[in-house]
């Protein structure tokens, strides 16, 4: 009597399992992004700026509402506190961090002034505004 021959076959619960754990991870991963970004600050618009296209794992997001109180994501702190934290930047990743200042469209120009000239003294050269290039329909 001939035994039936058995059929190769591949078990998809491991890779299922895997496809899972990804679309969880990066489901938390965008949602804790979205959540360190103040959405009240309203960009200006900058139609002719370069969008970006690759964004840097290191760069440091400083947020100036129109009052002109300084966060990095939704931590409010005092122009002296960031410049310490900036040179711990420094320290920690090198003076090529890119530092991103998010400020609403009212704010001061003497409040992100403070921004910049911490960043200054850190020594970060890689200083640039974020902008809305075009509205959304």
């Amino acid at each position: 009597m001939k035994k039936p021959r058995e059929e190769g076959g591949v078990n998809m619960t491991p890779m299922i399992d895997v496809v899972f754990q990804l679309i969880i991870f990066f489901v938390c991963t965008v949602e804790l992004e979205r959540q360190a970004i103040d959405e009240s600050i309203r960009l200006s618009m900058a139609p002719h700026g370069p969008a970006v296209e690759v964004k840097d794992p290191r760069e440091v997001v400083i947020e100036v509402d129109d009052r002109g109180r300084i966060s990095i994501a939704r931590n409010y702190m005092s122009d002296t506190v960031l410049r310490n934290l900036l040179r711990n930047v420094v320290a920690n990743h090198g003076q090529t961090t890119p530092v991103i200042i998010r400020a609403a469209g009212g704010t001061r120009h003497e409040d992100v002034r403070k921004v910049m000239d911490a960043a200054a003294y850190a020594g970060l050269w890689k200083v640039s505004f974020a902008a809305i290039k075009e509205v959304a329909q």
